[in-house]
């Protein structure tokens, strides 16, 4: 008899992932994924110790996808690179709904939403060389932009306001330079 075909903890990631973009994330749960991966449930436990630590795999998969759109967006020059970052935000949620969704649109009331980003700081540090604000005056102006885009991906992944990307653009240049102009009179 020939040895079961071994199933990695990479390929219960990859399906994962898959089946989330397809379905949505309240579609991951044990047997799903193991009919994705003709299995049973064993492979997945025998990875992963619950599904919770699965999902918090799930998510660090995700934030690396997030993570190239926005390294691609800022190789492009299309923008500067602080505002290649707002674009890069928008068209995640446009390219990859579910997994934002994932992302951004989960109950997060019992993680430590207060926990250090370095992503976050990436964006004041941004700022800060751009407009010369103190650290916390640039925490702040990146905070209200980063409401502003967030409701905008909102309005993208609802399908809510199409917008196209030229508005987005010059949507996100008037909240900066407002703002700008406000912290920094």
């Amino acid at each position: 008899m020939p040895p079961a075909a071994r199933i990695t903890k990479e390929d219960i990631l990859s399906a994962g992932l898959s089946l989330i973009q397809d379905q949505g994330p309240d579609a991951l749960n044990a047997r799903a994924l193991a009919a994705r991966l003709n299995c049973s449930t064993q492979p997945i436990f025998s990875n992963f110790p619950s599904m919770d630590a699965l999902q918090i795999a799930l998510i660090q998969k995700a934030e690396e996808i997030f993570q190239s759109y926005m390294d691609h967006e800022i190789a492009k020059k299309l923008y500067p690179p602080y505002k290649a970052s707002g674009m890069a935000y928008i068209r995640f949620t446009q390219k990859e709904p579910q997994l934002f969704r994932l992302l951004y649109m989960r109950d997060r009331s019992s993680e430590d939403v207060n926990q250090p980003s370095s992503l976050f700081d990436q964006m004041i540090h941004m700022v800060q060389g751009n407009t010369g604000l103190t650290q916390d005056r640039a925490a702040l102006m990146h905070l209200e932009i980063w409401i502003f885009v967030h409701g905008l991906a909102m309005m993208a992944v609802t399908q809510y306001l199409p917008l196209q990307e030229e508005q987005i653009s010059a949507m996100i240049t008037d909240i900066y330079q407002g703002l700008k102009t406000r912290h920094n009179p």
